[in-house]
């Protein structure tokens, strides 16, 4: 039986990379990062699936103003199984945006197929496992295998920035149980060896530094925001790690991370001092850690600057999200999808942590064991994101196994 489920899923490729290019070709970005939402392709995913004859789908949608039509759509398929026990493939349709247009080879939004890759934003995070979850499933159905489970294919909204209205949403419609088996595919090794069990805490920090704007030929009439901002970020790059030296191999990197990442602008011209200055921080912070702890160095740090510069300082949390307890190693689905794993990749494979930002926190935080897995190179947001074919077919592999319980 895995022979022929193989062979079917080899069969796919041609449409499993049709569908991926054509998810590529309709961005979901967040309105919080100037998009639109997921509207347009959930509107593709089920289209998709209704040609693809899977008709026990459900819709559930979250309310956003800033959203096209409104809403954040989730969607959820439902195929039973021999037992009543629910396997949970969790995908995102969400995606982040391109960024700088000049380091791409081609639009971000025109799939481009060569040597096995196919580039494009959103190809590696998250449309891949898109496709090869429900792929994995159509690989069942093509040969008559009847599940194991009963298979919950899931596609949420809004991971990209926090999941208040996609994987949180489903949640409070009390989806879920600790007796579930849930996979989230949003992050993985280039060889598929990498079970992710647990995550860092999660907290991005929004400064605002206040100066007095004046012409750049008399600074000494104003505060020049920027010069206190370049030197206030790099004092408090250098005042985290120092008060958060602590270490943990689960994870790579084995220490809490503090990474100055956006930047606002300031001002148009080069001959303006700038009186205002925007600028944010990504902290992934080790579980040990209480991320309350993270504000006192913040303010000790602002205080410092304040009183040194006469410039007003402050900040905001973005997103804050503490760190859950893993999953354990010996949960079923972890079980579950090493055996399936060593089954297409003959890899022992590797049980650790990761930086954090899946939405399988959330999940972990009440209770609920989950798995993140996937076979992808690192090439999540950056330029000339791409899926390689050859993983693709392999998660659909890895998926289609733990389905059928072999």
């Amino acid at each position: 039986m895995k022979e022929k489920l193989f062979n079917t899923i080899e069969l796919f490729k041609t449409d499993m990379i049709k569908t991926l290019s054509e998810l590529i070709s309709i961005p979901a970005i967040n309105p919080i990062d100037g998009g639109l939402g997921e509207y347009r392709k959930a509107e593709y995913i089920l289209e998709k699936l209704k040609q693809l004859g899977l008709d026990e789908v459900k819709v559930y949608n979250s309310e956003d103003s800033a959203a096209e039509r409104g809403v954040r759509p989730n969607i959820i398929v439902k195929i039973k199984g021999k037992t009543k026990k629910r396997l949970w493939i969790i995908s995102h349709v969400d995606v982040v945006p391109a960024g700088d247009l000049s380091l791409w080879m081609t639009d971000p939004f025109q799939a481009f197929f060569k040597d096995g890759k196919l580039y494009g934003r959103g190809s590696s995070d998250n449309g891949q496992e898109i496709v090869a979850s429900l792929y994995s499933l159509l690989a069942l159905l093509e040969n008559k295998v009847t599940p194991q489970f009963e298979i919950c294919l899931c596609f949420v909204a809004s991971e990209e920035v926090g999941s208040e209205h996609g994987i949180r949403y489903l949640m409070k419609q009390n989806l879920f149980n600790k007796d579930d088996l849930i996979v989230v595919p949003d992050a993985g090794s280039s060889d598929g060896s990498f079970i992710q069990i647990a995550e860092k805490s999660t907290c991005w920090i929004e400064f605002e530094v206040i100066g007095e704007q004046v012409h750049a030929s008399t600074p000494n009439l104003g505060n020049n925001s920027c010069r206190v901002a370049n030197e206030f970020s790099v004092s408090l790059d250098m005042a985290l790690h120092s008060a958060f030296p602590d270490m943990n191999s689960l994870f790579s990197p084995s220490i809490s991370t503090f990474e100055p990442t956006r930047r606002i602008t300031n001002v148009e011209n080069i001959n303006t001092v700038p009186g205002r200055e925007l600028f944010c921080f990504d902290c992934r912070i080790l579980p040990s850690i209480n991320i309350d702890k993270i504000s006192k160095v913040i303010d000790s740090e602002i205080k410092k600057f304040s009183d040194r510069t006469k410039t007003k300082i402050q900040y905001k949390f973005i997103q804050k999200e503490q760190a859950p307890a893993a999953t354990s190693p010996d949960a079923p689905v972890v079980d579950l999808l090493q055996r399936s794993l060593l089954q297409v990749i003959p890899i022992t494979p590797k049980i650790g942590g990761i930086g954090g930002g899946t939405c399988a926190a959330y999940l972990r935080k009440e209770g609920i064991p989950v798995v993140v897995w996937g076979q992808e190179d690192a090439v999540a947001h950056m330029p000339n994101e791409y899926s390689k074919i050859e993983h693709m077919l392999n998660e659909t592999k890895v998926f289609a196994l733990m389905m059928a319980g072999l």
